[in-house]
């Protein structure tokens, strides 16, 4: 247990106090610009990049890992979007809520949580998880949007401006660099990178911060009565189906299916919050499971850490 305390305190450590400093020196959101900015553009793009720089590219053309996770993504969202038709009776308000129930906050948390319980074993699998589930929530969100008749666009701008929102994503970008410098076994000079190291390690502390920060301005309103079910699709069935698909498929490193479990028991990302500002829908209410979730999370998240550093994850129910 003291394994598990020395990882997941320091980790929500850092949230806690984000969140503390957000309550105790309330400051304009917009302050938090710069900061967001370094993490997004710089910071956790040094992360991705060096990280799968180094790896071996034959790892990273793992599809059947692809395909079981993103399904196990897949479900959640159809699985929420159903709990929001039925508790909203809207169409545009169930698409923020499928984004809710399956969309992890695999950037700011997910690199820093994975990474520190599993090694640099776990960079791989975090950085594929990240660029597929993006890319799913990119392109479902959008278009049950579209279908909801929230959207003139016609569909070829539609799917164009998809397509820039995620090839053109800072994580994406760093990702792509990375496999192709270690396809061809490229190392950047010296300075540059012990430059990109210095970013790497920055990228944690500052990411879990901000979150605290950014969820401690958040004001919980009236509680969503679907929210209880959405917030267990997100941390409970999500990572139970993403370990069930990994292991009917089988021949997966015990690694990568605890980073995959883990990535899937993260609470709903903030960009949750952001689409649903975007989009003018569900905004109050995604707020307040934005933050709900992040505080469930601190009990579901270490339940997991306990079972990942333990060897309690059921790896071979299927007899393999």
């Amino acid at each position: 247990m003291n394994d598990v305390i020395s990882l997941a305190l320091p980790f929500f450590g850092l949230i806690f106090i984000g969140y503390a400093s957000a309550r105790l020196k309330p400051m304009p959101a917009e302050g938090l610009d710069w900061i967001n900015f370094f993490i997004v553009y710089l910071a956790l793009p040094a992360l991705f990049f060096e990280l799968i720089a180094k790896t071996p590219i034959e790892q990273l053309a793992n599809w059947s890992f692809v395909g079981a996770t993103t399904s196990a993504t897949s479900l959640s969202l159809i699985i929420a979007w159903l709990i929001g038709r039925s508790a909203r009776g809207d169409a545009r308000e169930a698409a923020i809520v499928a984004a809710a129930g399956s969309y992890s906050n695999i950037g700011y948390m997910g690199p820093g949580l994975t990474l520190a319980a599993l090694g640099q074993a776990a960079s791989v699998p975090t950085a594929l998880i990240f660029c597929f589930d993006n890319a799913l929530i990119f392109i479902c969100v959008p278009l049950l949007m579209a279908l909801a008749g929230e959207t003139r666009q016609s569909a070829g701008r539609m799917a164009l401006s998809i397509l820039g929102r995620i090839v053109l994503h800072p994580f994406i970008l760093a990702t792509i660099l990375g496999v192709a410098a270690a396809a061809v076994g490229f190392r950047p000079p010296a300075a540059i990178d012990k430059m990109l190291a210095y970013l790497m390690q920055a990228a944690a502390p500052c990411a879990l911060f901000t979150l605290g920060v950014t969820v401690g301005l958040r004001h919980a309103n009236e509680l969503p009565a679907e929210m209880p079910w959405v917030l267990g699709v997100k941390l409970l069935l999500h990572p139970l189906m993403v370990l069930a698909l990994l292991e009917a498929i089988g021949g997966f490193d015990a690694v990568w299916i605890s980073t995959a479990v883990l990535m899937a028991s993260l609470p709903p990302a903030l960009n949750v919050f952001v689409l649903a500002q975007q989009y003018r829908s569900y905004v109050e209410r995604a707020s307040t499971t934005v933050m709900v979730g992040t505080l469930a999370s601190v009990v579901t998240v270490t339940g997991v850490l306990f079972l990942v550093t333990h060897d309690m994850l059921p790896l071979h129910v299927f007899g393999r």
